[in-house]
């Protein structure tokens, strides 16, 4: 029953997980620390501090940690095989209509309103990633807008801001 219930809660996620990467953790969370229990708040926060050090898709870290968790190899496949269904059988459907009616004013509204709604989730989820406490001290304001103008205005490649900011973090500065 578990392996099932793995498959069908990473299923919903990857069914109603627009927007990639972050807009997936409200999901994420809403289904294995509150639906389902797998995970505690501290602990899911913890997975995600840890998770960022790997290369993947979160999603996919996820489903790995959580279904390892509970059921081992088995339930990592079986979270992971229902990460991947719903997105994919959608993404075909998807592809071939968008090909046709791409120009289409209420599809192109429709894909506007969404990207809105994402970038609201993005934030949301990232202010409660960070620690509010290191956040509002000068050094935490200091680092985290350091990184925003790197990444958003220069072409240093993210994976440098965060090993550099893990190097600074882990030499005291």
């Amino acid at each position: 029953m578990i392996l099932f219930d793995l498959f069908f809660a990473f299923f919903k996620i990857g069914l109603f997980a627009v927007g990639g990467a972050y807009s997936f953790l409200p999901l994420i969370e809403k289904e294995v620390v509150e639906n389902y229990r797998w995970l505690t708040k501290p602990e899911f926060l913890d997975v995600l501090g840890a998770i960022q050090i790997f290369p993947g898709a979160i999603s996919i870290k996820y489903a790995t940690y959580t279904g390892y968790k509970l059921a081992g190899i088995p339930g990592a496949i079986a979270a992971n095989l229902g990460n991947f269904v719903a997105p994919a059988a959608l993404i075909m459907a998807a592809a071939a209509l968008y090909i046709k009616y791409k120009e289409f004013p209420p599809l192109k509204n429709s894909f506007a309103m969404i990207q809105l709604v994402v970038f609201a989730m993005i934030l949301a989820v990232a202010f409660r990633a960070v620690e509010m406490k290191a956040l509002l001290q000068f050094r935490g304001l200091l680092v985290a807008a350091i990184a925003f103008v790197l990444f958003a205005f220069t072409k240093v490649h993210p994976a440098f801001i965060i090993v550099g900011a893990g190097i600074l973090g882990a030499l005291g500065l």
